[in-house]
Order: structure tokens, then C-alpha cells, then sequence
């Protein structure tokens, strides 16, 4: 079942998600929300890598007032990450935020909650109810014997009641934890219970290494499914990383079109050009093209043009030299170190 199929519609900013509108990849900036040059000159890059939501913190009154600043000079929806001081949600709203993420749990009872979700209701704003496995209640842990999936849900499906009992439901959910097995499992439980957009990642993954391997596991799994509206791959690392990563978990679920898919061979005996290089070039390199095609890197000039067969464009290296590859047929042969320009020459006459 495509559960996000059946979600509700709910529009932040100019954009939908829910209801089986195409998943939006968000991102989360690393910047002084306050200092507004260096935020949105963060926001300028993640938007030219894809990225379709963003979102910034918002610790003090600084950081609030610069949101109305912000907003001015992207173009893709901001959601204001508010912990704690209820007052600052409700000035985040009041500045132009698309949306604004909290949990109900720990602004300061059900008084503040009614403060902040009136002043969402008179702007329309939504209302992402976050819920983290480090931060679940004391009697949950108790209840459940330990951090679980079903006590996560539980803990949300109350933060979102007391949203839901001030009449209003522009709610969008998030459980995360750290614990890939949890969050998907807490995922399957949840998608049975409500019908609000889900928005999915697996918390604090790790470094670029480790936590694109438990993204891609996490958010794979739990997408394949028909679960999620809206994807973030939370890295240790610059934000643009993740924008790249759920790209591809996105396209590898064929889930997403557009982008151009490169595939390389591992190396073996036979390789004797600096594959690993050229590769990581390649990748490089296609980033910039609207392109819907698959590019392929062979280490192999003997057996590169068959096994770059179902690739649009292929290269391939011997000694010293390289292939230029259309549809499996060798096209040119030239020397290694043109092979990079080779390959930009024949994407350049695509656009």
C-alpha cells in the first residue's frame, strides 16, 4: 500500500507535500541563523544542489527577526527549528516561516502550545510535530521497557493530540532515531495510525561514511514501502552532501527522475588507469546537467563497451588510453587524459 498516497495535502510555502505529491528533499543549515549573509549564502548552494525545504534554527530573537531577512533572498520554503521557548516559534511565525517545527512536549504545557498553534491558525502556517528516540518520556521508557518503536509513536500521536485539540491538523510528523531498525519499524506502526505527511530520516546517522550507509538503509526500506512525503539524510558534514545523497535514494527507488546516473566498475587486475579518480570526476562533473541518461565508467578497454551496453554515454580506459562509448559502440579513441573532455564535449551537445 502507497501509504503517502492517502496522506493529507498540506502546502508549505509554494510547495505540497502529502497526498502522493512528489517527495521533497530537505536539508538544515549549519549557519548562525542570525548572521543572514552566511545563512543564505548556505541556502544559495543547497538550493542549486536540489535542495526543495530548508530549514534553520531558531534559538534566540536574533535569530527570529533574521528569518524575515532570509526569506527575501530564497526561493525555497524555510521551516523554523524552535526548542523549548514557545515565544520563539510564535515570533518565527510572526517573520515569514513556512512552517515551524517543535515538540508540543517540552514548550511548557498545553497553555503555550494553544499560544503558538493560534498564531500558526491565523497564518496558516504547519505545524511539524518532531519527536526523537533521545528525548522520549520518562514513562514511555518505563511503559515500554526501554526506547522502542511503538513507544515512539506513542509519544507522537500524543504531541500531535494536543495540536489537533486546539482545531487545528496542518501537522506534518517526524520520529527519528539513530537506530535505523527503530525508525522503521516506528515508521510501519505510525503510517497505520494517522494519515498526516510523514517526514522521514534516521537521526544523528553519522559521518558521511557511516550515515549515508544507514540513510540509504533507513530511508530506502522505509520509502519502498510507500511511507515518507518528505526525506532529509541528516550528515556530519556540509549540508550539500545531503542533498546529493537523497537524490540518489530518491532516483535509485525510481522515485525521482531526471539526473544522470553514473555507474562505474569496482577495478580489478586489469585496470591501469587512475579509474578511482576519473570516477569521482565523473560524479563531479555530471552534478550541473539536467539530464535523464546513464553515464558509465569502465576501467577496461577490453571489456568496457559491453559492460557500459545499457549506459547512454560510456568511457573506458587501457593503457595510457581511453574509449569513448555510445550505446555499448566505440565511438573514438583517445588519449586517457582527454577522456574527462570527451565526455563533457558529448554531454555539452545533449543540452
Amino acid at each position: 500500500m502507497a501509504y503517502r498516497d492517502n496522506t493529507k495535502v498540506v502546502k508549505i510555502g509554494d510547495r505540497l507535500i502529502g497526498g502522493g505529491n512528489p517527495i521533497l528533499i530537505q536539508s538544515m543549515t549549519n549557519t548562525h541563523t542570525e548572521d543572514v549573509r552566511a545563512t543564505v549564502e548556505q541556502i544559495h548552494r543547497l538550493e542549486a544542489a536540489g535542495c526543495e525545504i530548508i530549514r534553520c534554527t531558531v534559538p534566540n530573537k536574533e535569530a527570529a527577526a533574521a528569518i524575515s531577512q532570509i526569506k527575501k533572498e530564497i526561493s525555497i520554503p524555510l521551516v523554523a527549528d524552535i526548542h523549548f521557548d514557545y515565544k520563539m516559534a510564535i515570533a518565527a511565525i510572526e517573520n515569514g516561516a513556512d512552517k515551524i517545527r517543535i515538540n508540543p512536549g517540552n514548550i511548557g504545557g498545553q497553555a503555550r502550545i494553544n499560544e503558538v498553534v493560534r498564531c500558526a491558525s491565523e497564518r496558516q502556517v504547519p505545524i511539524r510535530v518532531g519527536v526523537n528516540s533521545g528525548s522520549l518520556e520518562k514513562e514511555l521508557v518505563a511503559k515500554y521497557n526501554g526506547v522502542t518503536a511503538e513507544g515512539l509513536v506513542e509519544s507522537a500521536l500524543d504531541k500531535v493530540r494536543m495540536v489537533e485539540e486546539c482545531g487545528y491538523d496542518r501537522i506534518v510528523i517526524s520520529i527519528k532515531s539513530s537506530d535505523v531498525l527503530m525508525c522503521i519499524r516506528a515508521h510501519e506502526i505510525l503510517a497505520q495510525k494517522c494519515n498526516y505527511p510523514l517526514h522521514v530520516g534516521i537521526t544523528e546517522a553519522g559521518t558521511l561514511f557511516s550515515g549515508n550507509i544507514k540513510s540509504a538503509i533507513g530511508l530506502g526500506v522505509i520509502l519502498y514501502q510507500g511511507i515518507g512525503d518528505t526525506i532529509r539524510v541528516s550528515l556530519t558534514g556540509d549540508p550539500v552532501e545531503e542533498i546529493k545523497s537523497g537524490k540518489q535514494i530518491l532516483r535509485t527507488l525510481g522515485l525521482r527522475k531526471g539526473g544522470i546516473d553514473v555507474v562505474s566498475c569496482p577495478t580489478c587486475g586489469r585496470t591501469k588507469i587512475d579509474l578511482i579518480g576519473l570516477a569521482n570526476q565523473v560524479e563531479t562533473l555530471v552534478q550541473g546537467y539536467p539530464l535523464n541518461i546513464k553515464v558509465a565508467v569502465m576501467g577496461c578497454a577490453v571489456n568496457g563497451p559491453g559492460e557500459a551496453r545499457e549506459a547512454d554515454i560510456g568511457i573506458a580506459g587501457g593503457d595510457g588510453e581511453g574509449l569513448l562509448i555510445k550505446r555499448g559502440k566505440i565511438i573514438r579513441k583517445m588519449p586517457e587524459s582527454e577522456l574527462l573532455d570527451a565526455l563533457k564535449q558529448e554531454l555539452d551537445s545533449m543540452l
